[in-house]
């Protein structure tokens, strides 16, 4: 608990002033991810001499380019090191912006998506100790709210039938309107990986579920889409009542509105719902995509 409090508080922190791709405050962050991902013992993805994957963009609303960067760690697999699992979170938010009436200018997303990045760190030091058959690549995404940018640029560069699942988490810091332990997964019709999860999951107290925002259209608005589009089974897990979350991209998505029990609880569920899918038991059905253009 104390190591993923850390985390959180750190990429939340005004420090980091909103983690805006592009400016100094998500440098900050990309540092912490880096030195994390060194502690824990990860090594570098294919032909990348660090963990960073950088490159330049220009944003939809834009004209200056950006450069930013992907930071991806690597924890190899023993007897099935060709077949990968993604797990994801992206790390940039919308910055500092300055609005009439309000104090507080800086966009901490603690939920958004700090709280995701933090389960992506836990899960890697869970599983350099446990081990693990399929390599696992760990990835913190950059430009996510700029229109998935990041991982759509890791994506244009991989052989996604090399990837088996993508495991991508998103606000995972409060209780879902399914009540306390349960977490909701989108896309959950579109493969059987949630079912793989929900069956690793019987006994253990923690129910997973469908998304139940379908009018929100989730399984296209956060990382897993880049590489669900590639067929990659890569669906989200969150915990949040996305419908009435009054601090949803709000200045006062702050690392003190957030349950760490229910952060705990949700990063321990996830690794015993992956366990058969990383130690190669189960692969889930690849994705089919009728809806390319929405």
């Amino acid at each position: 608990v104390d190591t993923v409090k850390k985390h959180l508080y750190t990429l939340a922190s005004d420090d980091m002033e909103g983690r805006k791709a592009g400016t100094p405050g998500i440098e900050k962050a990309a540092k912490y991810i880096e030195n994390e991902f060194k502690r824990i013992g990860l090594t570098t993805f294919e032909g990348l001499e660090t963990y960073r994957q950088t490159f330049n963009f220009t944003p939809r609303r834009g004209t200056e380019e950006i450069t930013s960067a992907n930071i991806i760690g690597v924890l190899e697999g023993k007897s099935r090191k060709e077949e990968y699992v993604i797990v994801s979170a992206h790390y940039d938010h919308l910055g500092i912006k300055k609005t009439e009436g309000q104090l507080d200018s800086i966009y901490n997303g603690a939920n958004d998506d700090a709280s995701g990045v933090a389960g992506v760190l836990a899960l890697a030091e869970y599983f350099k100790k446990v081990g693990n058959e399929r390599t696992i690549v760990f990835a913190a995404f950059t430009a996510e709210e700029m229109g998935l940018i990041g991982s759509t640029h890791f994506g244009k560069g991989i052989d996604a039938s090399k990837f088996v699942a993508g495991i991508n988490l998103e606000m995972i810091g409060k209780v879902p309107s399914f009540g306390p332990n349960t977490a909701w997964l989108t896309g959950f019709e579109r493969s059987d990986f949630g079912k793989i999860i929900q069956k690793n999951l019987e006994g253990t107290g923690y129910q997973l579920f469908p998304d139940p925002y379908k009018n929100f259209n989730l399984f296209f608005r956060s990382d897993n889409a880049s590489l669900a589009r590639l067929g990659v089974p890569s669906h989200t897990f969150s915990t949040t009542p996305i419908d009435v979350d009054k601090d949803y991209h709000q200045a006062s998505d702050e690392a003190e509105t957030l349950n760490m029990t229910v952060i705990t609880q949700t990063i321990r569920a996830v690794a015993k719902g992956t366990e058969s899918i990383i130690n190669g038991k189960d692969t889930p059905t690849r994705v089919v995509l009728e809806e390319k253009n929405k």
